[in-house]
C-alpha cells in the first residue's frame, strides 16, 4: 500500500513538474509545428500560472520523498500473546527486539517449549505476533 502511495506522489509530482516548465518547452514545440501566432498568447497565459505549477510540483515531490523515506517503515509490535502448546495457557509477553527467544518456560505447567521446525523463535511458533526481526523482514538469529 505504501508503495502505491509513493508511486502516486511521484507521478503527480512529475506531471506538475512538466506543467510548471511548460512555459519553456511548449512555445518551442508550437513554433516548430507552425503555430507561431498563437504562441505569444498561450505563452503569456502559461507564464502567469507557472508559479502555481511550481508550488504544486514542489509539494508533490516533497510528499513523495516523505512517503518513500518514512512511509515504508513498519511499526514494530513488541507485545505478543504466547500460548503453551502443552496446557494452552496464554500469557502476554514483551518480545526481545534485538534477538530471538528460542526457549520459553510456561508459567502454568513449567514445560520448556522450543519453536516449531522452520520457525526461528517461540513467538513465531506460538505467539499472536511474530518476533521483531521477522516483522522487519530481516533474518532472524
Amino acid at each position: 500500500m505504501k508503495q502505491k502511495n509513493y508511486n502516486k506522489s511521484l507521478i503527480g509530482g512529475s506531471i506538475a513538474f512538466i506543467l510548471a516548465t511548460s512555459c519553456c518547452w511548449l512555445p518551442a514545440i508550437l513554433i516548430a509545428i507552425g503555430s507561431g501566432g498563437a504562441v505569444m498568447t498561450f505563452a503569456d497565459q502559461l507564464g502567469s500560472w507557472s508559479l502555481y505549477f511550481f508550488i504544486i510540483a514542489a509539494a508533490l515531490l516533497i510528499l513523495g520523498s516523505y512517503q518513500y523515506v518514512y512511509g515504508n517503515r513498519k511499526k514494530i509490535v513488541s507485545q505478543s500473546t504466547i500460548t503453551c502448546p502443552n496446557c494452552r495457557y496464554k500469557k502476554e509477553e514483551t518480545m526481545p527486539t534485538n534477538a530471538c527467544q528460542y526457549f520459553y518456560e510456561c508459567e502454568k505447567c513449567q514445560k520448556v517449549i522450543k519453536p516449531k521446525q522452520g520457525d526461528c523463535c517461540v513467538y513465531c511458533s506460538y505467539g499472536t505476533v511474530p518476533c521483531p526481526p521477522i516483522q522487519e523482514n530481516k533474518s532472524c538469529c
